[in-house]
């Protein structure tokens, strides 16, 4: 449940702060005050797309804040990707005016679409121009396909169409282009030969490095390491001999003053160690081999690896990875040339996709009878009594969204005979059709917070009245928040909040957001009724409408 949305500097909001509750809350104010504004600010705290015009003039950048009270899936899903998940679960999103965005989830800064995710968890907005949308066949398509929980298939069918697609592609290549695929081998080939030749093994190129540069240094690295030696073991000022000169003279007084003692131990492990250091570098200079032999034979195998590294194009460290690529695509390319098997292939692919394509399409056929069903229900109360809604489901030609043409029906009235919503639909109607539709996915979803943003548009009188019931029964069930204008759905809300604006002495338009009490209710649903001219005949239909409906 959504329990507190802050806004600053967004579009015309300077500083606003909403807390909201559980039940239906309806959000009103005049036109251009910001209602939708509010409805624009959660979609983006929520992971929705944002550009710098979002920023309120003057201002650098806008922050947007909301506060929920989560549900077990978000619970779930917070605990799944690492994320602290205390009481409430905080999204912050902060947008400056380059575009430039970050997202947080309880302090932590996320990827946008991690955001979204958990955000399509706790909310789920139905716009206002959704009656619109309905128009599109795709829309409608995601719409069943959404309500009928088809998610899973969908995916499998948009994979096997992908698979089949690259089979019937692998196949025309093959067919169409044997002679550059030939070409293509017998290059491949020689290379691959070239290589095998050469052996490169993994890690070569360093390790012959690093004891070509042993040996190329060899004088220099004896010198050193002779130089070194002789330093510790001069008999009159070597190392050695002066480390362990030190610890004696410091024994002889050790029992007058233990304060020596760690004194003492330091110079002794420094004894040990330069001891240690003169037979390890005794050992080096034994081991040092200047074999000029050697030096050859590693200066013609990095030459070896320089040529064939510049030859092909690459570091010669990556010459194996090569070696093993070449191998690799010689084998698809010999699958490749054998078309019998690429034949094999393309019709498995394309069984496969059929298979899914069918199992969704009579998925969506189960599910158009169950959502058809529930929308002509609450056509019945929405000013569209006998009216009808159904979903033609027709074969169509394969593609990544299945086998299925799929057609909103309806019938308006009574009488009327079924048609493609597209064509016989009116204004009122979609809107009316639109808000049944998100009713139906609302009373099924788990989602907690539902939020309508003038979906009531189109209706008036009686149907208003029925939409705002609609709406109060769902928020029994659900957190429901609906932007309106229409003073019967304001009626119905178990809450009520105001958006007005207002002009600072500089011109500029803010807009401000206030919970409003008995009393204020009565001045909002006026307004909502009679417009600018409120009389005592206005008050009392407020007053009256607000009592019928509970509000």
């Amino acid at each position: 449940m959504l329990r507190e949305l802050a806004i600053r500097d967004f579009v015309i909001v300077k500083d606003v702060s909403l807390s909201l509750t559980s039940g239906f809350s309806v959000l009103t104010g005049e036109t251009g005050a910001g209602k939708s504004i509010l409805i624009d600010a959660l979609s983006l705290v929520l992971g929705g797309r944002a550009g710098g015009d979002v920023i309120r003039t003057g201002a650098t950048r806008a922050e947007i804040t909301a506060v929920f009270e989560p549900n077990k899936t978000a619970t779930d899903w917070l605990k799944q990707h690492d994320l602290a998940a205390d009481n409430d679960v905080i999204l912050r999103r902060l947008i400056d005016n380059q575009g430039k965005t970050r997202a947080y989830i309880n302090g932590t800064i996320v990827p946008l679409n991690q955001l979204k995710a958990l955000g399509d968890c706790l909310v789920d907005i139905h716009g206002q121009h959704m009656h619109q949308s309905l128009m599109r066949p795709d829309v409608q398509r995601d719409l069943l396909d959404a309500q009928s929980a088809m998610g899973a298939q969908r995916i499998a069918v948009t994979q096997a169409w992908q698979q089949w697609q690259q089979a019937q592609k692998d196949l025309a290549q093959a067919l169409e282009g044997a002679q550059q695929l030939a070409e293509h081998q017998e290059a491949l080939t020689y290379q691959s030969q070239e290589l095998e030749k050469l052996s490169p093994e993994p890690r070569e190129w360093d390790k012959i490095s690093d004891e070509h540069s042993r040996l190329s240094h060899g004088q220099s690295l004896i010198e050193a390491a002779s130089a070194a030696l002789s330093t510790i073991d001069d008999d009159e000022m070597g190392t050695q001999r002066t480390v362990d000169m030190a610890l004696d003279k410091l024994r002889q007084v050790l029992k007058h003053d233990p304060k020596l003692r760690d004194i003492e131990q330091s110079l002794e492990s420094a004894s040990i160690a330069v001891n240690q250091a003169r037979s390890d570098l005794a050992r080096y200079i034994d081991g040092l081999d200047l074999d000029p032999g050697r030096l050859d034979e590693l200066e013609q195998r990095l030459k070896s690896l320089y040529d064939a590294a510049r030859k092909y194009r690459c570091e010669p460290a990556d010459l194996p990875d090569l070696a093993l690529r070449t191998q690799n695509e010689l084998a698809a390319l010999a699958q490749a040339q054998d078309i019998d098997a690429l034949k094999r292939s393309e019709k498995s692919a394309a069984d496969h996709y059929l298979a899914v394509a069918t199992d969704l399409s009579q998925g969506r056929r189960k599910g158009a009878k169950q959502l058809a069903r529930a929308v002509s229900k609450h056509m019945q109360t929405l000013g569209m009594p006998g009216g009808q809604f159904d979903i033609a489901i027709e074969q169509a030609n394969p593609s990544q969204n299945g086998i299925d043409k799929i057609t909103f029906m309806v019938a308006g009235h009574e009488g009327t005979p079924l048609a493609a919503m597209t064509k016989v639909a009116s204004g009122g109607e979609l809107s009316r059709i639109a808000l049944a539709l998100s009713v139906v996915a609302s009373e099924t979803t788990r989602v907690p917070t539902l939020i309508f943003d003038e979906v009531d548009s189109g209706v008036s009188g009686a149907v208003a009245e029925k939409v705002g019931q609609l709406l109060r029964s769902l928020g029994a069930r659900h957190q429901v928040l609906c932007v309106t204008h229409l003073p019967q759905v304001a009626a119905c809300g178990n809450h009520h909040h105001r958006v007005t604006k207002s002009r600072d002495k500089d011109g500029t338009v803010t807009s401000s957001i206030s919970t409003l009490d008995d009393a204020a209710r009565v001045q909002a649903v006026a307004e909502l009724l009679g417009g600018a001219k409120i009389t005592d005949t206005t008050l009392d239909h407020a007053q009256e409408l607000l009592k019928q409906q509970g509000g």
